[in-house]
């Protein structure tokens, strides 16, 4: 009978020690060529100037209902795109058009909705 009570007494902290260690959001960046059955395609850090369009594929775990991805063109904010994420482990991608005269250093930064970041993926132009 004391055993029982015991557990009783134990369980409300279990619950508020289990709702406290939520895992938290995480996500990868890798820039490629293109995505192929939900995989990415042709990842670098380096491009020419003729690639024509880029894709930012994102591997998020645990995060709410979407992440936002931000890319950037030298210190401007060229493009941003707010994805659904619907599981825990969820792929998603954005694809950016590059024109000939977007050379230089890149980045996109993959945020969850209150604006902290989850990862970044830097890359070149040339």
């Amino acid at each position: 009978m004391k055993a029982i009570l015991l557990l009783l007494a134990l369980a409300p902290l279990t619950v508020q020690v289990a709702l406290a260690a939520e895992p938290a959001p995480a996500a990868t960046a890798q820039i490629c060529t293109g995505v192929k059955d939900r995989a990415p395609v042709g990842v670098a850090d380096k491009f020419p100037a003729s690639v024509g369009e880029l894709y930012c594929y994102s591997l998020v775990t645990d995060a709410a209902d979407k992440v936002v991805q931000v890319w950037i063109h030298g210190d401007k904010e060229v493009f941003k795109i707010d994805l659904p994420v619907k599981a825990a482990r969820w792929r998603t991608w954005s694809v950016k058009k590059i024109l000939p005269g977007m050379t230089g250093a890149w980045r996109v930064e993959v945020r969850d909705p209150a604006g902290a970041l989850l990862a970044t993926a830097k890359f070149t132009v040339e």
